[in-house]
């Protein structure tokens, strides 16, 4: 096969969050392939050289922090709300065609941005351009709008049926669990393959003792404190307070918990009242206030002083104990660097992760004294906690690899790529398409009238 050009596409490429991490890992797959990848988000932490940023791209970009305050607030959808829908559509849907042909795109990932509704100028402007074009694509999805409450309800079930995702003959869809498969095929129609969170298994981590050391620094922790981390960002259906009470009925001052990612993506009220129930209990809970890079980050410029594998070495124990997850990267991270874990019972877990054969401190969303009680011996026997990460990782290597990620792709590559019996699909290339659409390509023709509905 030769080698193709392959360009991602979602709202942020930055930080370390489940979209952009799980996106880095397909790129190192395909790279390792001969493949050449590059990025549209926006916000970055790529290679210059591969990006292409576009701000209005970002879920945090003004105007889509305005539309979306508009059509889910129960209210329906009023005509200057549309209006800037397709202002912003038009814009983005102009620089898309623009970082395709700078970067003579074969195919594209679109990474959650067909899956949930957080951006939808971008969702309708991506479903546009796929269609009109015809390139192949892949939408890789994470979480549907239908396993969040707060997309409903809504004003924009028209927009929701269109994009998120839409129904296309060039579209290969790609879920990370099971149920996700069930729903989208039941609701939508859309057949899909399932391919879970990954990571490297055949190649342990690579530990920097120098900067584990030096991450224990920064977040204050003295030599005799003990670690207990919550892995994942500060969002509701995490459910951190079980992680506070867990810590909480350790009676033991010296485990400290400590929040790696960041706050902020909805809202600071929920972490406001972590902060108050941590006081209540006598929990000393702590945030990361240095930027975290992503490991897989080779950019310079983004890389900061400390990644993700520079906190979990220092971890005497994770707690994972969310209400809902997509999958669960965190997890997985855990079992890479061979640490215990305690796990909520979340849907997914229980359909597509625990039938696996691991060997977790489980709960049914209450921190009971049996659960206290089994965190306190694996914290108090290195021999048993030796015994519980090696299986979990053992079990990990089989089901959750490169490998299951290698196998699972190349079918669909092969599709776009190796099959001749493509009727469906245009005789002309999608450069040539674009080629017509002169006008597209610059975005100083896109008028935004919508400052006045923000201001307002």
């Amino acid at each position: 096969m030769n080698s193709k050009n392959i360009g991602f596409v979602s709202t942020r490429f930055a930080g370390i969050d489940g979209v952009s991490l799980e996106s880095s890992k397909w790129a190192h797959i395909f790279q390792e392939n001969g493949f050449h990848c590059y990025w549209f988000a926006g916000e970055l932490d790529r290679d210059l050289e591969v990006s292409f940023l576009a701000p209005e791209a970002h879920f945090q970009y003004i105007q889509n922090k305005w539309i979306n305050k508009q059509v889910f607030s129960g209210n329906g959808r009023k005509t200057d709300v549309t209006e800037v829908i397709h202002e912003l559509r038009s814009l983005l849907k102009a620089k898309l065609h623009r970082f395709i042909n700078q970067f003579k795109i074969d195919l594209l990932i679109v990474e959650n941005a067909l899956t949930i509704p957080m951006h939808i100028p971008l969702g309708i402007s991506l479903t546009e351009l796929i269609t009109e074009t015809q390139i192949p694509t892949i939408a890789h999805h994470h979480d549907f709008c239908w396993e969040r409450s707060r997309f409903s309800p809504n004003g924009v079930g028209d927009y929701l049926h269109m994009a998120f995702p839409p129904n296309l003959p060039n579209i290969r869809h790609v879920v990370i669990n099971s149920e996700a498969r069930k729903q989208l095929s039941s609701r939508k129609g859309i057949s899909s393959t399932i391919i879970p969170n990954v990571l490297d298994f055949d190649n342990p981590p690579i530990v920097n003792d120098k900067k584990t050391e030096a991450f224990r620094e920064i977040i204050g922790l003295k030599p005799e404190d003990k670690m207990i981390l919550q892995p994942t960002r500060v969002i509701q259906r995490k459910g951190i307070e079980r992680a506070i009470e867990l810590v909480s009925e350790l009676k033991n001052p010296r485990y400290k918990l400590i929040i790696s990612h960041e706050t902020g993506d909805e809202g600071f009220e929920y972490f406001k009242g972590l902060r108050a129930h941590a006081n209540d209990l006598e929990v000393d809970l702590r945030t990361v206030e240095a930027e975290i890079t992503n490991p897989w980050t080779n950019n310079e410029k983004h890389k900061t002083k400390f990644s993700l594998w520079d906190i979990y070495p220092n971890a005497e124990f994770i707690t994972f104990p969310s209400l809902c997850e997509g999958f669960g990267n965190a997890l997985l991270e855990a079992i890479y660097f061979k640490k215990p874990i305690l796990v909520n019972k979340y849907p997914v877990f229980v359909k597509d992760i625990e039938p696996k054969g691991f060997n977790f401190v489980t709960i049914d969303g209450v921190i009971s004294k049996t659960t206290v009680q089994a965190v306190r011996d694996i914290l108090e026997s290195k021999e048993n906690q030796k015994e519980m990460v090696n299986s979990n990782y053992e079990v990990a290597s089989h089901r959750f690899s490169y490998s299951i990620l290698r196998n699972q792709l190349n079918p669909i590559i092969g599709y776009f790529f190796n099959n001749s019996d493509r009727q469906n699909f245009p005789k002309i290339s999608v450069q040539q398409h674009l080629s017509t659409k002169q006008s597209l390509d610059n975005p100083d023709l896109f008028y935004d009238k919508s400052e006045r509905y923000i201001a307002n």
